[in-house]
């Protein structure tokens, strides 16, 4: 046991992720070989990436397109993220309806819902075989505050397309059924969620996507984007040659302020996870989660969980929020002192799993705009394109994005051109050392938050409010 947690003999921290672990780290691709040119190139070989090529490629077969990649495919946050392929929309929906209106903004959650069995569909075309699991998402109130902002919640989605079967409050007994979380005092549910393992969404789609034809140019830094000018193309710098192109997509998310001129443009938020090793039937019978739903809560120092595939409890949630200067992890290495916070949490919610030990730790960085929306972007006039700022809800949304970016880019009128999210644009965070100081004080105030009202509190606590206000949410 070290620092209160129980740890298993082989415990790890980092090595990028637990998900990773399962399968093994992939085999590298080979790096750019120097300059090249192509129609589409896409920085970043994520999801977004990914799913820009594959969907790019499947429309028009003839198109030279490149990924570069730093790492390998799936490295970041697609790999090591908690396995919610949800149709959450991260950010304000009036401010998504404030720029092309409210049916605008109920046409791109409606899109959500789609995209969820989208990913799925391509899953099963492609043979993927992530674990996936539609069991839906359950998010629990555990004290008064929060069971009142889930009813509003729930209330409030219903002018925005959700309909009865798409987001409901669960009876006691039903929520009892599904998963016994203690303490919880409501609970809603949604079908529009399924369990998958992000790596092995990550590797597979990859692989998907190299068959097509795509390169995917792996131990390849990117520098600089440059835009379409004076008569030459847009270009991705990397250190080994530029390679110039038609159009180039930014597909970096938690990596882009690693870019020459981007360092304010995203903020990467750091995310922490930790898994136990198999629990046994014993547990299980006290907790149920018969179904695989994913899990979330009401906390705004919110947690994601998930029963894995082989009967783990993989749960996540915000530690050290953010490095100073915008720096990342190494190789996903974790706090101690967060993985020992997420056990608390852990043990809180399954009482049943408190003799548990922990197997693996780890996180990742994710983007953060300004106004905490998520964005789709292609200018014809530059060549530049880019889609990000998830904020946690990745997973569905890059498949969105790639969609969209391939209309885009085959310059066609859709549906999906037509969504909020595209062409916003948003300023740049401060710069430091305000960026820093102005994140630590808003998870400050969260956490602050949730102590009182976990104490006492039947509203949301004035803390919370300060720090919505502060961070712009």
């Amino acid at each position: 046991m070290t620092n209160g947690i129980p740890l298993t003999k082989d415990f790890a921290n980092g090595g990028v992720s637990f998900w990773y672990r399962q399968i093994g780290l992939p085999g590298r691709r080979p790096a750019l070989p120097g300059p090249r040119s192509y129609d589409v190139a896409i920085v970043g070989g994520g999801y977004t990436g990914l799913w820009t090529a594959y969907y790019l490629k499947k429309a028009d077969p003839g198109l030279r397109i490149a990924i570069l990649e730093r790492e390998f495919a799936g490295f970041g946050a697609s790999g090591r993220n908690g396995g919610w392929l949800s149709a959450e929309f991260a950010g304000s929906r009036e401010r998504h309806a404030a720029a092309r209106g409210r049916q605008a903004m109920i046409d791109l959650q409606h899109a959500m819902f789609r995209a969820v069995d989208e990913v799925i569909a391509v899953t099963r075309e492609e043979a993927i075989d992530a674990d996936l699991h539609k069991g839906g998402l359950v998010h629990v109130a555990t004290n008064p505050a929060q069971r009142r902002r889930l009813r509003e919640e729930v209330a409030d989605l219903r002018a925005w397309g959700y309909g009865e079967d798409d987001m409901r409050l669960m009876d006691r007994d039903e929520q009892r059924d599904r998963i016994q979380v203690a303490g919880t005092l409501e609970a809603a549910y949604s079908p529009h969620c399924a369990r998958v393992q992000p790596a092995k969404l990550a590797v597979g789609l990859a692989e998907a996507v190299a068959r097509l034809g795509v390169d995917i140019f792996e131990n390849t830094t990117v520098t600089a984007i440059r835009p379409r000018r004076d008569g030459a193309q847009a270009a991705a710098v990397t250190t080994r040659g530029a390679v110039t192109a038609d159009y180039v997509i930014r597909a970096t998310e938690g990596f882009t302020a690693s870019l020459a001129g981007q360092h304010r443009q995203w903020l990467p938020m750091n995310s922490s996870m930790i898994v136990t090793e198999p629990l046994p039937a014993d547990v299980w019978k006290h907790i149920g989660w018969q179904g695989r739903e994913l899990l979330g809560d009401q906390a705004h120092a919110y947690i994601y969980a998930q029963r894995t595939a082989d009967d783990r409890i993989a749960i996540g949630g915000r530690g050290v929020p953010y490095r100073f200067g915008s720096r990342t992890d190494v190789r996903g290495a974790t706090q101690r002192r967060t993985a020992a916070l997420l056990w608390r949490m852990l043990v809180r919610l399954f009482p049943a799993a408190a003799d548990a030990r922990i197997q693996h730790s780890w996180c990742g960085v994710l983007g953060v705009p300004r106004d905490w929306c998520s964005t789709v972007h292609l200018d014809h006039a530059t060549g530049l394109g880019w889609a990000g700022g998830y904020v946690g809800s990745g997973v569905t949304t890059t498949n969105l994005a790639g969609r969209t970016l391939r209309d885009l880019v085959l310059r066609r009128d859709t549906e999906l051109t037509a969504l909020p999210w595209v062409g916003r644009q948003v300023r740049q965070w401060e710069p430091e050392p305000l960026r820093w100081t102005g994140v630590q004080l808003i998870y400050a105030l969260f956490r602050a938050a949730d102590r009182r009202e976990n104490d006492h509190g039947t509203t949301t606590s004035p803390y919370a409010r300060l720090a919505n206000l502060i961070s712009g949410r």
